[in-house]
Parts: structure tokens; C-alpha cells; sequence
């Protein structure tokens, strides 16, 4: 029989302190639980004890002292704490303790792929996803004799401003690509396809609302638990409840327009740009009713300081462009997409050497069409 089920957090903190630090002095250490899992993000109930659960932690020593402390833990561990193993595997992980000793920059380093400590680059900014990140700010420590761990998490706890703007700026951007096709796809009579489109715009509101509420958002499976815990979440939860559930277009329209009004207030409301009319409109001449997506991400790029990323196309980060898990999970991947970032920048310096030509050539200015893509079909 299993004991009974506390918060990984708070078992963590007693095996920590009754177990772990003493077998690392008197070598200095910071010792945390950060990283991957439910149990990080504070969400792990008693279901989650059935995998990949138990006693474990990181534990930050200098470069000089990690092998002389890996061995003083592997060979001091006990069995069990408080009833649980604390050697153990599940699916393709050998049993194994699971107390990692290492440099606080080596962990940094394999969980977003890029080095925090050396400083952020607004590339770097893009490329790291939102769940990494969320393994460093969220978590428990348990020792920080430096103030480095606080330092670190401090620092990355959200964007920097430009960064931010650029990423709500492109949310609204996925918004205005398809926000009248729940519209278009019903009077076609593809009642399916415009409840499709309803439930990837609800995914993508709620994605905006977590961006006005500077809070990153975690895996798909927490999404909708972290959502319900952002500030006024119970006013948005009815109105995409119902967008999801609704079974015709006038009352999945009805609902759509009510989370949109309200994320368009809250746009205002959160200071990240100039504020916008947040009623919605018709869809050009189209008995549509949409909110101004298009205006909403316009505003955020006219405060954008950072001449790169203002002019960069809004593909946003890779949250808000890749929807692959195996992709996402792994921060090492992630980086492999920098090329994308710079080769849009090399594009556009290509377009505006051309347009010098042709300005040089005609006398005419030929301009880089930056208007957002309406969706018109």
C-alpha cells in the first residue's frame, strides 16, 4: 500500500533536508526541484505517483566538486523515503535515483538550450519554449547560499518588453487569419469545420490571454489548468466554454464575440500598446462579426523599439508556430529553428535592396507590403 500523497513540492523539501544536503556537505550547494514534470508546476495529485514520481531533485555544486558529491549521494542514499523509493524508472527509464548532481550552468544549458547566464538575445528569447521556461521559474528551492538561483529565475520570470509585444502582436496575428472562417465555412453548410475553427480560435484566445497576463504557458496537458488560474479567468471561461460546446453558428459567433471583446479590453488594459477599439465589426462587407485582430497587432509593432524584430514577418516564437510535442519538449530542438529567424532577416534585406533598385530604376517607391493577411477567401 502506497503512503499517503503529498505535493512532490513539499516531500521534496523534507527529502532534501533530512537526506540529501547532509550527504552533500561540506562541499557549498543550491538544491532545487525545477525541470519537467506535473510536479514542478505544482499540479501533481495522487494519479501522478503511478509514474515517473518520487523523491528527487537537482543539486548545484561547483565543476569541482560534482563527482566527489555524486559519489558521497549514490552511495548514501537510503532505500525508501517516507514510505517511497527512491530508486525508480517507468516507460523507457532504467530504476534509478533520481538526485542529479551537476553546475548550475550545465543544467541551465540542457534545459533551454541556450545559456541564461551569459545573457538572453532576443533570438534566444524566440526559440526557447514556454515550458522550459516555465521549469526554471516555477519549481521549489531548497538551498541558494549565493542568491544565484533567485538571480536566474528573476531574470527570466518574462520577455523583455519588445519581445513581448512582438509575441502578442503575432498571436493577434493567428487570430486575424481565420477569425471569419467560423463564419464563411457555416453558411457553406460545414457546421464540423466552423466548430474546428471555433476550438483553434479558443486555443489561440486563451494563448493570448496567458500573454497579456505575463505568464508563460505550460504543455497542452496543464494549459487549460494554468488558464483557469489566471487573473478575472472565470469572466473568459463561460464564453469559450460555450464556443466549443456550441452546436450552431449564431451561438458559437455570440460567444467568440464575447471573448473577444473582453481579451480586447484586457489587450488595453495590460499597457502593451496604444489602446484599440475593442468592439468587433463586420468582416469587410461580410455579415461577419469580428473583432480588429489586424489593429490590435498593428498597435503592438508601432511600440517596438528593436529595428530587427519590428520588421521581422509575425511567425511569432516557436510556441506560437510549431505544435509538435516532441519538438517542444526538447529545447535542443528548438534551436535548430534559429536559421528561420535569421533567414526571414535576410529576406527582407534582400527585398529592400531590390526596392532600392527599382526606386532607382522607375522613381517609384515600391514599399514592403507590411499589412497582415485578412483572410479573405
Amino acid at each position: 500500500m502506497s503512503p499517503a500523497f503529498v505535493p512532490s513540492l513539499q516531500l521534496n523539501a523534507a527529502f532534501h533536508a533530512e537526506v540529501v544536503a547532509p550527504l552533500v556537505r561540506p562541499a557549498e550547494h543550491a538544491a532545487a526541484l525545477l525541470g519537467w514534470g506535473s510536479d514542478v508546476l505544482g499540479y501533481d495529485t495522487d494519479r501522478s505517483t503511478d509514474h515517473g514520481w518520487g523523491p528527487r531533485l537537482q543539486v548545484f555544486v561547483a565543476e569541482a566538486d560534482v563527482d566527489a558529491v555524486r559519489a558521497r549521494v549514490e552511495e548514501g542514499l537510503p532505500a525508501e523515503f517516507r514510505g517511497w523509493p527512491v530508486r525508480f524508472g517507468w516507460d523507457g527509464v532504467p530504476e534509478q535515483h533520481m538526485v542529479d548532481v551537476l553546475t548550475w550552468r550545465g543544467w541551465l544549458q540542457g534545459q533551454l538550450g541556450v545559456q541564461p547566464l551569459d545573457g538572453m538575445s532576443t533570438l534566444d528569447w524566440l526559440t526557447v519554449p514556454q515550458q522550459q521556461l516555465l521549469g526554471v521559474v516555477r519549481g521549489a528551492v531548497y538551498a541558494d547560499p549565493t542568491g544565484e538561483l533567485a538571480a536566474t529565475r528573476e531574470a527570466l520570470a518574462w520577455y523583455p518588453p519588445d519581445v513581448w509585444r512582438w509575441l502578442v502582436a503575432a498571436q493577434w496575428g493567428r487570430i486575424a487569419q481565420e477569425v471569419a472562417f467560423v463564419g464563411r465555412t457555416a453558411e457553406v453548410g460545414d457546421d464540423l469545420g466552423s466548430a474546428v475553427l471555433a476550438a483553434r480560435l479558443v486555443r489561440d484566445l486563451m494563448g493570448l490571454a496567458f500573454l497579456l497576463a505575463r505568464e508563460y504557458r505550460p504543455y497542452t496537458k496543464w494549459v487549460g489548468t494554468a488558464f483557469a488560474r489566471l487573473p478575472k479567468a472565470d469572466e473568459l471561461v463561460p464564453p469559450l466554454r460555450q464556443a466549443v460546446a456550441a452546436t450552431d453558428f449564431a451561438s458559437r459567433e455570440q460567444a467568440l464575440v464575447e471573448a473577444y471583446e473582453l481579451l480586447g479590453r484586457r489587450h488595453n488594459d495590460s499597457g502593451v500598446s496604444e489602446p484599440v477599439d475593442p468592439h468587433v465589426r463586420p468582416f469587410f462587407s461580410r455579415p461577419f462579426r469580428v473583432p480588429d485582430a489586424s489593429g490590435f497587432a498593428q498597435a503592438c509593432r508601432n511600440e517596438i523599439e528593436d529595428p530587427w524584430l519590428r520588421a521581422l514577418p509575425l511567425v511569432g516564437s516557436v510556441d506560437q508556430f510549431v505544435d509538435s510535442t516532441d519538438v517542444l519538449s526538447a529545447a535542443d530542438r528548438t534551436q535548430h529553428l534559429r536559421g528561420l529567424y535569421t533567414g526571414l532577416a535576410r529576406g527582407l534585406n534582400a527585398e529592400k535592396d531590390t526596392e532600392k533598385d527599382t526606386e532607382k530604376d522607375t522613381g517609384q517607391d515600391a514599399g514592403l507590403n507590411a499589412g497582415l493577411n485578412a483572410g479573405q477567401d
